[in-house]
């Protein structure tokens, strides 16, 4: 049988979804590291919960809060249905959204509707999406006639070097991948984001992105779904290799080791960020803004209402971080900052 690369995506993009829906796709020994902060509470406050701003720019954007839909499918016939209900949502909240893979489109033009979300969300940050290892400098013209045809305002370049290693016919040769990063971002004509998919961007990625013009970088840090547990349940139908499903820079580590060699990038958190006093704490920590992804795939499923009843909760909780530590907006929130409980240990010097 002759191997069919478009209709083995297709199907790939299927069991993403089922397995992130019924198999234990999180990690089981690495947490985000976020445990190890506390928001300092403010028993004194002088806030008002009713005035509390979550409004911020972000990407060329104006957001209602410092929230993104994280990058999450495409291409399958369920994934019109699941990017729809998520665009809709973002458009009553005001929130941002990132698109899953869009290499698929770049394959097959007649998937492009499952990414077709500007009948439903006119208005929100869109971030088109293409993976690193496909990026190619003679493919801008056709990368920006799918971002244009989606209407996206962005790109995101999602590198995933563990991943394709786990994956069926992945995509394994990332040589020469950033002098590629560098000249697409410099010539596509979209503000870029680089962004992991789960296993983290720590110090020795972003020391390689000095002079990479990036608009943003999500570290996308070990401690939520492990895409290397995933593709080993679409794969094999179990994890084999446990070891490479728990590798990775956690979220708040990723966070601090890019912000220390990056301090003026604008940075995501995302990799586990589960409630609203996560990102709280990761906001304070440096990012500008946070996405969720896997939590709001079986709400995308159902509806609209699910996903927006999902989100509210998350966006309500992040308002009594603010009002409780004594932060009327995001800046006096990153002012307030954290504190440390279980400081790393040391090696004596």
């Amino acid at each position: 049988m002759t191997f069919d690369p478009v209709s083995a995506l297709q199907h790939r993009k299927r069991r993403h979804l089922d397995v992130c829906l019924t198999e234990p796709v999180e990690y089981q020994t690495v947490s985000t590291g976020l445990e190890r902060y506390r928001l300092p509470y403010n028993a004194l406050t002088q806030t008002d919960l009713g005035t509390v701003d979550l409004g911020t720019e972000f990407f060329g954007a104006r957001l209602r809060a410092p929230v993104v839909i994280g990058a999450m499918t495409g291409g399958a016939e369920l994934s019109g249905i699941i990017n729809r209900n998520l665009a809709a949502a973002a458009q009553e909240l005001g929130l941002g959204m990132m698109l899953g893979s869009q290499r698929v489109m770049m394959d097959d033009p007649v998937s492009a509707a499952s990414f077709d979300v500007r009948e439903v969300a006119p208005d929100i940050l869109l971030i088109g999406n293409i993976g690193l290892a496909q990026l190619d400098p003679a493919t801008v013209p056709e990368l920006a006639a799918v971002l244009a045809e989606v209407g996206a305002d962005g790109l995101a370049v999602h590198t995933n070097p563990l991943q394709e290693a786990m994956q069926h016919h992945g995509d394994t040769d990332f040589s020469g991948s950033i002098t590629r990063l560098r000249e697409v971002t410099a010539s596509i004509g979209y503000p870029v984001m680089l962004k992991e998919v789960g296993h983290g961007i720590g110090a020795a990625a972003a020391a390689e992105l000095t002079d990479c013009p990036l608009a943003a970088i999500d570290v996308a840090g070990a401690g939520g779904t492990s895409w290397a547990r995933v593709e080993q349940f679409v794969r094999y139908g179990e994890v084999r290799y446990p070891a490479l499903a728990e590798w990775g820079v956690p979220t708040a580590q990723a966070l601090l080791e890019v912000r220390g060699i990056l301090p003026d990038m604008p940075l995501v958190a995302s990799g586990g960020i589960r409630t609203g006093m996560d990102a709280a704490k990761a906001l304070a920590l440096g990012a500008q803004a946070v996405a969720v992804a896997r939590p709001l795939l079986a709400p995308a499923i159902e509806s609209v209402a699910a996903v927006v009843d999902w989100l509210q909760r998350f966006l309500d909780e992040l308002l009594v971080c603010l009002h409780g530590c004594g932060a009327a907006n995001l800046a006096a929130l990153r002012r307030r900052g954290v504190t440390e409980t279980h400081p790393p240990e040391r090696t004596p010097g």
